[in-house]
Parts: C-alpha cells; sequence; structure tokens
C-alpha cells in the first residue's frame, strides 16, 4: 500500500533532476504520473546542460520500473494548448488529476546593467507565465475532482525569499512565484485545495551544481559570495530526496492545516 495509492500527480520538467525525482517517489507511493518536459534547450544563454528526450524516456523508464503508470510528453509548458490537451489526456487516461507539481524553470547569471534583453525576458516566460499556464490547464481539473486531499506545489527558490545577486531576472521570477503560490491558495482555500511553494538553495541537479557561470561567480565575483553562503557548512547541498521529501509532505493528509506557506529547504542561506 502506498501513501498515494489511484491518485494522479501533473509534474513539468520531468526529464531529470528534481521533476524527476518526484516522478518516481510519487510512482513509489501508488501514484500515476502525468508530466512533460522540452527536453532539449530552452535558451542559448543557459551556461548548464540541456535535458534530452533520452532523459525523458529514462524517465519514463525509472517510473515504470518503480511500478508506476506515466503519460509523458516532450513539451514546452510556455505552450499552454498542449498543456490544456496534456492533463485532459492524463484524466481520460487514469481518470483523475489530484496534485500538481509546477516544478520547470531555468536560470542566467548577469549583473543586471549587462544582462541581455532575453536574459530578463525568457526567464521570466518561462518561470513566471510557464507556470501561470500550467495553473491554468490544470487548476480546472483539479476542481472537477472529488475535493479530497488535493494540493498544489509551486516550485520558488530561496531567490523568491531572499533577494540574490547576478540573478535579476531569476530572483524577479521567484519572488513572483511566491506571490502566485499565495494567489492561488486564497483562490482556491474555499474548494479545499491547498497551494504552498517550495524554496530550494542549492540542489544535486546540472542546473544546480553544473552551471559554469555559477561557479565564475564564486572564483571571480568574490564580492558577491557572501549573499550565496549557507548555515550548514558540513550539508552544503541538498539531495534530489531533501527535496521530494518535503514534496511529498505538503501534498500529504500530514499536511492538511498547511496552505499558503513558503517552505525553505535552503540550510538556512534566507535568514542568512
Amino acid at each position: 500500500m502506498g501513501q498515494f495509492d489511484g491518485q494522479v500527480v501533473y509534474i513539468t520538467g520531468i526529464a531529470r533532476g528534481q521533476g524527476r525525482n518526484h516522478a518516481i517517489r510519487f510512482a513509489r507511493e501508488g501514484a500515476a504520473i502525468v508530466g512533460l518536459d522540452i527536453a532539449g534547450p530552452v535558451a542559448d544563454h543557459t551556461t548548464y546542460p540541456a535535458a534530452t528526450a533520452e532523459d525523458l524516456e529514462e524517465t519514463v523508464r525509472l517510473v515504470e520500473e518503480a511500478g508506476g503508470k506515466i503519460l509523458a510528453r516532450q513539451g514546452d509548458i510556455r505552450d499552454l494548448a498542449f498543456q490544456e490537451q496534456l492533463v485532459a489526456d492524463g484524466v481520460q487516461q487514469f481518470g483523475r488529476l489530484d496534485h500538481v507539481i509546477a516544478n520547470a524553470g531555468i536560470l542566467t547569471w548577469g549583473l543586471t546593467w549587462e544582462l541581455s534583453e532575453a536574459q530578463f525576458t525568457d526567464v521570466l516566460d518561462v518561470n513566471v507565465t510557464g507556470t501561470w499556464k500550467t495553473l491554468r490547464a490544470t487548476i480546472p481539473a483539479l476542481l472537477a475532482g472529488e475535493r479530497r486531499s488535493q494540493s498544489i506545489v509551486i516550485v520558488s527558490s530561496v531567490a523568491g525569499l531572499k533577494a540574490m545577486p547576478v540573478q535579476a531576472s531569476y530572483s524577479a521570477s521567484k519572488f513572483a512565484l511566491t506571490g502566485m503560490a499565495q494567489t492561488v491558495a486564497k483562490e482556491l482555500a474555499p474548494h479545499r485545495i491547498r497551494v504552498n511553494s517550495i524554496h530550494p538553495y542549492a540542489v544535486d541537479t546540472p542546473m544546480g551544481v553544473g552551471d559554469s557561470s555559477a561557479m565564475r561567480v564564486f572564483t571571480e565575483m568574490g564580492e558577491y559570495t557572501r549573499y550565496f553562503i549557507s548555515m550548514m557548512d558540513d550539508y552544503p547541498v541538498a539531495t534530489l530526496d531533501d527535496i521530494s521529501d518535503a514534496v511529498l509532505y505538503l501534498m500529504s493528509p500530514q499536511s492538511r492545516a498547511i496552505t499558503g506557506m513558503q517552505m525553505p529547504i535552503d540550510m538556512g542561506n534566507s535568514k542568512v
């Protein structure tokens, strides 16, 4: 028996990293997965490796290996029609929708006055507009359900609690997601649907630890590194399971009294 037996979880950005780990963890707990990933380059200014179609195929294999059912497609969260069709097909295949994890996002680096127009607008378009389109596509299906223990988790960042230097577009996008989560929590509370945001710091993903521009900030722009330190020198990078543990908790009955919360998983960085 799994904690989420018979339930259906919609996850964006499932090809690898946090999204893949969430999919596997929920599958182990009995949930069916509906997910998407662009599985390719998003912007030419990102400086970490892009996910691939092969990564997405591997997620499907791992979810099925864990005993789960999955409907996964390659697509862009900025495409509302694509997401609406995926939701409709997921509900048709699995009969319902219970939870949404708005996980997909991108990051770019640069001083505010040196960012290109694309570096600013692409990040806002993916992280903010794309997340809104995820909510726009999925909330009607949640509202059409049985209203038992439905929930949404929006993946913001520590940069959505504490503005970070050299990340103007990313910080702006993640603060926007913090506000969006609070708005939607208030709108959906009368419908018994809980909405929370999580706020990771460094996570062991290609975007989290494989970004060459991030390394440059720490090696060549030492005047800014004081804003990136955490309290836990013994535990500088969160594991994927650290993040999934928080998401599973926020979607479980054990968190039934929690909505509109900003949960940091940041080794104390937001308090430094």
